[in-house]
């Protein structure tokens, strides 16, 4: 008797087995994940709300001094005409953002749409579209973007089409590979038993699990049309005036280099923590991903 109500005293340690569970199984604060989709979303919300934010108009003529440092009027000071930096960031940011993201889409969404579709039709048809793709990426990107915007003239529609067809074929590439790899597995082949047709298995079978590798494909190709379209627009050959892009600030407020003149120093480091943060994202789901796989 005194036994068993001893017993009835302790303690149960299930409570504690259940407490101790999901500590175990707890996920670890990734930092570079949250910087990384801090930036990105900081950008995002930059391009869609900057321009409503300016504090000046984008070309007006506010201050008597070129390349004045920052003061309470001027926060990240003035460029090479006197006109506020902070606007002018603001809104070439819009132009920056904007054209890579739908440039990576279309990209992506052409090159996943087209990788697909080789990997399941039949062998002539997939090898006429590697070979067209393998020429097209044999082809340096800035040097297409060259001899587009020398043959046609600088317009954004160009600078998308451009963008487009130099990264399309890497998706491609990436997409054709998962695909065919998909394409052989079981549920695959018992779609195909069930007489089940390609645009069906494609849409279904193969597409949601090759979602998150081509998500993560995206996210790199807008770093790389980034810096594509920032290049050419630091060589004059991107967006043009009165329009202007983060790349365009840094070349056209380049006199003020030698003076560390925040026109020069503010679009730069816009493009370099959009980039960084872009890859820390990036980088860091594709590191779960691949955690998650094991």
């Amino acid at each position: 008797m005194n036994n068993s109500l001893l017993d009835s005293r302790r303690p149960s340690s299930e409570p504690e087995s259940r407490v101790s569970a999901p500590q175990r199984h707890a996920k670890p604060f990734n930092l570079t994940r949250w910087v990384g989709a801090t930036l990105v979303i900081f950008w995002l919300l930059v391009a869609i709300f900057g321009p409503m934010l300016a504090p000046h108009p984008v070309g007006a003529l506010v201050a008597d001094k070129i390349y004045s440092g920052a003061s309470a009027a001027f926060p990240l000071g003035t460029d090479y005409l006197g006109r506020d930096m902070l606007s002018r960031i603001l809104t070439g940011a819009r132009y920056t953002v904007g054209l890579a993201l739908i440039a990576a889409l279309l990209s992506s969404l052409i090159g996943a749409s087209l990788g697909m579709l080789a990997a399941l039709a039949p062998r002539w048809l997939d090898e006429s579209v590697s070979r067209l793709n393998d020429a097209l990426i044999s082809i340096p990107s800035k040097m297409l973007a060259l001899v587009m915007v020398s043959a046609f003239g600088a317009s954004i529609p160009l600078l998308i089409l451009t963008a487009v067809i130099s990264y399309a074929p890497g998706a491609f590439r990436i997409s054709r590979s998962l695909a065919a790899n998909i394409a052989t597995l079981e549920y695959v082949q018992v779609a195909r038993t069930r007489g089940e047709g390609k645009l069906y298995i494609a849409a279904v079978e193969v597409l949601p699990n090759m979602f998150h590798p081509v998500l993560t494909d995206m996210g790199m190709r807008f770093v790389f049309i980034v810096l594509l379209l920032s290049g050419m627009s630091f060589l004059g050959l991107g967006v043009q005036p009165p329009m202007a892009d983060l790349g365009s600030l840094v070349r056209e407020n380049i006199g003020g280099l030698s003076q560390g003149a925040l026109a020069v120093i503010g679009p730069a480091l816009a493009i370099g923590t959009l980039t960084i943060g872009a890859n820390l994202l990036i980088d860091s789901l594709s590191a779960n991903r691949g955690q998650q796989g094991e």
